[in-house]
């Protein structure tokens, strides 16, 4: 569904797009990682890429590049159709092959993940970045999914922050394109709403347990 016109504001349908999948099979995504700073909650920034290349050599070639970068966590959106797809069906196993603890979370293209999957990672993401480790998110291109879950994670860590600053952040850290589709914009700018509701139903949930 479009977002109501008071979400709009400013902005044109034509900015979003039906796919996270922007750069072609024919393309070599550069080695470009953006690092979003979380300070002062965490020190440690939490990077967000695309997945470069199209064969395998290329994945071992940005594996080597992420453990120069001192990355030790590794968040996966890609479903295992896209990594099929991108000719590198090993993928998880290959960084795992690497030393990296690896955390597959896969979001159909364009899409945004159900709440409790979203809770799910945003809190391995928050476990990961405590423990002081530089974790890294990529789903195709870099653009829709990643994006969508680290702003959430900004909503989530700041209260100040609105989710049209979530939005301007990670587009001036990522580009215009972050944040790719209208339904993934409907659910930022519904995030909150839900997250207040899943922990009002959970605090229900454990009252009525320990009574």
């Amino acid at each position: 569904h479009q977002p109501p016109e008071s979400d709009m504001t400013g902005l044109n349908a034509n900015e979003f797009d039906s796919s996270d999948e922007e750069p072609s099979e024919k393309e070599e995504t550069p080695f470009q990682v953006s690092w979003l700073a979380l300070s002062p909650v965490y020190s440690q920034f939490l990077g967000i890429c695309a997945l470069p290349g199209m064969c395998l050599k290329n994945y071992i070639i940005f594996a080597e590049e992420l453990k120069s970068y001192g990355v030790q966590e590794i968040f996966v959106l890609c479903t295992r159709g896209e990594l099929s797809k991108c000719r590198v069906p090993n993928l998880l196993a290959a960084y795992q092959d690497h030393g990296f603890i690896v955390h597959h979370h896969p979001i159909p293209d364009g899409e945004a993940p159900d709440f409790a999957q979203c809770s799910v990672i945003l809190n391995e993401l928050r476990s990961s970045l405590e423990y002081n480790r530089k974790t890294l998110i990529h789903c195709y291109g870099g653009l829709g999914r990643s994006c969508l879950i680290a702003a959430c994670l900004l909503l989530q860590l700041f209260d100040s922050v609105s989710p049209q600053q979530a939005l301007d952040s990670l587009r001036d850290l990522r580009g215009p394109g972050a944040i790719q589709t209208i339904k993934q914009y409907n659910y930022l700018h519904d995030f909150r709403e839900i997250l207040a509701t899943h922990m009002l139903t959970e605090g229900l949930i454990a009252r009525s347990i320990s009574r």
